[in-house]
Formats: C-alpha cells, structure tokens, sequence
C-alpha cells in the first residue's frame, strides 16, 4: 500500500467534485479510486474522502445563493428532510465506517443502484410534478425523500441517486428532484464533514490540513462545472445513462479488484 501524495489528493478531489451531485455515489468513487491507487486505508484517508466535500458544497452554496433567500419555506422541507439522515446518521456513524467503506460493497450497490435507475427512468419521464414550487412540496414529502436519502449511508448507493429517486416518488418532476437534491446536501454534508472532523482531529496532523485544502478546492471548482452539466443532461435525456454507467463501472471495478486480489496472492 502507498501512502497518499499531492497527486492522490488531486485526483481524489477531481473524482469527488465531479460525482457528488450525480446518481453514482461520489463516496464510492473515491474508495474505488483509492484502492486503484493502493492507497493505504488508514483514518485520515476516510475522514479525507468525507471531508474534501465540503468543498464540492461550497459550490452549491454559490451557484444556489439567490435561492437560499428567497423565505424560510425551502428551508423547512430541508430541516424536516435532513431529520432521518441526521437521526439515522449520528447512531449508525460507527458501523457504517467500520464495515461498509469496502470496495466490494461499493461496486455491488453501484450495480443494483444502476438498475433501479433504469427500471425507473421511463416511469420518472411520464411522471409530471404535483408542484408549481418547491416551496409547494408537503412536508410529509420532505421527510419522506430524507428516509431516502439514509440509504445512501451505504456507500456506492448514491446520495444523490437516493434523493433524486425520492423526490420523483414524492410529486417532483426531474428537476425539481434534482434540485432539492442539492439543497438537501448542504446540511447533510455540513453535518457529516463537522462531526467526522470532530471525531478524527487527532489523525490531521500540518500535512493532513493542506491536503483537506487542496483536495476541498479541487473538489469546488469540479463540483461547479459538474453541476451546471448535470442538470442539462438530466432535462434532457434523463437518469438511464447514469444507470448504465454504474452498471458498467461497478463490473469494471470488481473484474479490476479480482485480478488485484489474485496478484496479490501470486
């Protein structure tokens, strides 16, 4: 295993800013980039891959300034919606970083994740929203898209993907679902950076605070064009192509781990 480097923090970065906000799970991009990279899966590399977020959410926060003060009706849908994650989160925190960040587990749930995602994209095209606003969204809806949104505590699941897929299932068309997707991220991944920091300060040492730098500033500026790209392509085609894609990069990821596995053993 090697121990991670200003170009690991890069592309790490790179990988989490342009997948946070898609249906294909930024978190297990990075721990199947990570693996690609054998890098040594040590604290500070999982409270990195957690961390550098917060950069791809300063991007949201800029790109959806104007929004964010438009009234307090957005921001009571997000409170009642980030209440299952924060609930859900807080008591699973432990078991989810101890046995689930596995590169196995993330090719399988991009995998089925791809699927549903197909299996749904001609429903999700017919369905038309059941609001003018998202101001207009129930809070029952909220809350209902936040329990979906706890599933994504799997990694290779799809935070995004979950959301979105709620959102749908919850009276939104697909852009609305897709926003709400990014506005809930901002106190879902808020809450998660602080308290993984919080709780793993001591594994930072000065050289561990540049790399969360770099790789947060990384992970904006690719966030920032992902985002404006993502939404066009979802107007326009839909989620199927993202399907296919985590279908395909999940096999790829598990054909790739195989032959590492069986160099290793050799």
């Amino acid at each position: 295993m090697n121990a991670m480097n200003l170009i690991d923090v890069i592309t790490l970065g790179v990988v989490e800013g342009l997948t946070e906000f898609l249906p294909v799970s930024s978190t297990g991009h990075m721990i199947l980039t990570a693996a690609l990279l054998k890098l040594e899966n040590t604290a500070f590399l999982k409270s990195f891959e957690v961390a550098i977020q917060l950069g791809a959410i300063f991007a949201i926060i800029l790109l959806y300034f104007k929004r964010l003060f438009n009234g307090w009706a957005i921001y009571q849908r997000l409170f009642v919606a980030f209440i299952p994650t924060a609930t859900v989160g807080f008591v699973m925190y432990k078991l989810i970083k101890k046995f689930l960040f596995s590169p196995v587990i993330v090719s399988i749930s991009l995998i089925l994740g791809g699927i549903l995602l197909i299996a749904l994209n001609r429903w999700i095209e017919e369905s038309p929203s059941a609001y003018e606003d998202l101001e207009d969204m129930p809070l029952k809806s909220a809350f209902w898209i936040g329990m979906m949104q706890c599933l994504a505590m799997v990694p290779g699941v799809s935070r995004a993907g979950a959301t979105i897929i709620g959102g749908i299932l919850n009276g939104c068309n697909k852009r609305q679902a897709t926003e709400f997707s990014f506005l809930l991220a901002i106190p879902t991944m808020l809450a998660a950076t602080g308290y993984d920091l919080l709780k793993n300060a001591d594994t930072i040492d000065q050289q561990g605070l540049i790399y969360l730098g770099v790789g947060g500033v990384t992970a904006f500026i690719a966030a920032w064009f992902a985002v404006k790209v993502f939404l066009n392509i979802v107007t326009r085609y839909g989620f199927a192509g993202f399907g296919y894609y985590r279908i395909a990069i999940g096999v790829a990821f598990l054909v790739l781990l195989y032959g590492m596995n069986l160099q290793l053993a050799a």
